[in-house]
């Protein structure tokens, strides 16, 4: 994690310091899907004046800093800051190099929040020091490394944020014996997962889970209409899906893998262009993500009921001794009606 130690004991530093917040701002004003990142960027004049805004509103749109320039005269940015939620980029992709066009814009200084981890977009800092910018990171660091999230945690492992949520009674089951399971949790936790579903590229499943409760995987509203961000349907396992599925009627295409490599299908979906993973499988699904070491959040829905009997949310994940068990940090915990959501991290995410 970059530091901001480099900024805030500097003159000026409240200016910069409420620039930046103003550019996370802006940067949640973009998409939060797909493979580019949100960023927000704020041009300040020499006297600390704000001279433009701009933020990323996707793939193929200008970036942020070329936003913000794009509002200026040309030799209104001259000897002025660009204050940048991320490190400026050093790729041509869509568009061109960020680092450029500061450097062609004549900007004095650039100070940015968080260091671009991507083997391909860095190195925008040292370019635009080489070119005579004085170049600072770091500021508000720890803000803009939680924002960015999932985003980053896809740009350095080379496959997208998974995310792993199931539903279970209060003694880790998740269906009755027979299998049924509408439903355990109530209307506001299943109101929760849709919204969640609805932020995510793609939604995971096993063959299992398709065959034994044929779900549509859309996201939807508390009237049942289709939000408007859909996830992808991921299907993952050998058995044959019926073509009357509904899954064949989600909006989006589904995939399908045989998941007998679950790194390979990940940097699979990681190549087109999906940063997160939304997995709703059964416990077979859920466990082999989790002993392969690939969820990075788990959202566990507690209902206040008891079940009983060989239903568990989870089955083997290759613990056999205590010392081998998968810790995990409590990042929240709310109340969804009778319901309990229980928000967790791998240590490393």
């Amino acid at each position: 994690m970059t530091t901001s130690t480099a900024v805030s004991s500097e003159p000026g530093a409240p200016a910069l310091a409420s620039a930046m917040q103003r550019a996370l701002e802006l940067a949640a004003l973009g998409p939060a899907r797909g493979v580019n990142p949100r960023v927000g960027c704020v041009i300040l004049s020499e006297y600390g004046d704000t001279l433009a805004e701009g933020w990323h509103r996707g793939a193929g749109t200008p970036h942020a800093e070329v936003d913000a320039l794009a509002k200026l005269a040309p030799e209104a940015s001259h000897g002025s800051t660009a204050v940048v939620t991320l490190e400026p980029c050093n790729h041509v992709g869509r568009t061109g190099p960020c680092a450029l066009a500061l450097i062609d814009a004549k900007v004095a200084n650039v100070v940015y929040g968080v260091t671009d981890p991507g083997d391909h977009s860095c190195g925008g800092a040292e370019r635009m020091r080489q070119a005579g910018i004085e170049v600072r990171g770091g500021l508000l660091a720890e803000a803009g490394e939680s924002f960015l999230g999932d985003w980053l945690v896809a740009a350095r492992l080379g496959r997208p944020f998974v995310t792993l949520k199931w539903a279970s009674s209060l003694d880790g089951r998740a269906a009755a014996r027979d299998g049924t399971s509408r439903w355990i949790t109530g209307d506001q936790a299943r109101l929760d997962v849709h919204r969640r579903r609805s932020s995510c590229d793609a939604i995971l499943v096993g063959t299992g889970t398709v065959l034994a409760d044929d779900p549509a995987l859309t996201a939807r509203d508390h009237a049942g209409a289709l939000l408007a961000a859909q996830p992808v349907p991921v299907i993952v396992g050998r058995r044959t899906v019926p073509a009357s599925a509904a899954l064949y009627e989600h909006p989006q295409q589904p995939l399908f893998s045989d998941g007998r490599d679950l790194p390979a299908l990940l940097r699979d979906l990681h190549n087109r262009g999906l940063r997160s993973v939304f997995i709703e499988g059964g416990p077979t699904v859920a466990s082999a993500f989790v002993a392969t070491g690939l969820v990075d959040e788990y959202l566990i829905y507690l209902a206040p009921t008891l079940i009983g009997g060989p239903r568990l949310a989870l089955g083997d994940i290759g613990v056999t001794t205590i010392g081998e068990q998968h810790r995990l940090f409590l990042h929240s915990l709310d109340r969804l009606g009778d319901d309990v959501l229980l928000v967790a991290r791998a240590l490393n995410a």
